[in-house]
């Protein structure tokens, strides 16, 4: 059996394998970033009592078993409060959300050693306000949106460490460095 790194090496100090889970965090970036693109069109185009009657028939069930259930009675004054503002905003933040990391995640795949700097700044940027709103609302969904997105931060200042001592990045089939 032919081993590519060193028995006594272990992987997270392997090059080409911390290159392939940066790439792999990449894809999920790139994927998260085309939902909220797409997320912040719908929001644009969708009127307020589209969401109030999706609202209604999601939790319709819910609050014939217990009409004071909190949750169901949370999400249903949401969207009845949900102003014009609020649905423009919601669509901004997305939009501009996934074209920025859209933007970045593309010339991180095509290695501009400028993009990494640009990304760890714009990362870290939208991870402080992840934080802020994690302190405000409480979702857990934002936690760990934020602790991915430092691992990303990590993983792309590693490979831009990598870039500028080595000139190049480090593909998946090399062996250990």
């Amino acid at each position: 059996m032919c081993y590519h790194y060193p028995i006594n090496m272990p992987f997270w100090k392997n090059e080409k394998y911390i290159h392939r889970i940066f790439d792999i965090s990449l894809v999920f970036k790139g994927i998260h970033s085309i939902i909220e693109i797409v997320g912040g069109f719908i929001v644009l185009f969708i009127s307020q009592q589209f969401v109030i009657n999706l609202v209604l028939s999601i939790t319709r069930e819910e609050i014939s078993e217990d009409p004071k259930d909190l949750f169901s009675n949370y999400l249903i004054t949401s969207a009845q409060n949900l102003s014009v503002n609020s649905q423009h905003f919601i669509a901004f933040y997305l939009l501009s959300h996934g074209l920025i990391k859209g933007f970045l995640v593309l010339n991180l795949f095509k290695e501009k050693l400028w993009a990494y700097p640009l990304a760890m700044i714009s990362f870290s940027l939208f991870g402080i306000y992840q934080i802020f709103e994690f302190i405000h609302t409480g979702s857990l969904w934002l936690l760990v949106l934020t602790v991915f997105d430092i691992s990303i931060i990590f993983l792309t200042w590693h490979e831009y460490k990598y870039m500028k001592k080595t000139g190049r990045k480090p593909t998946w089939n090399e062996s250990a460095s």
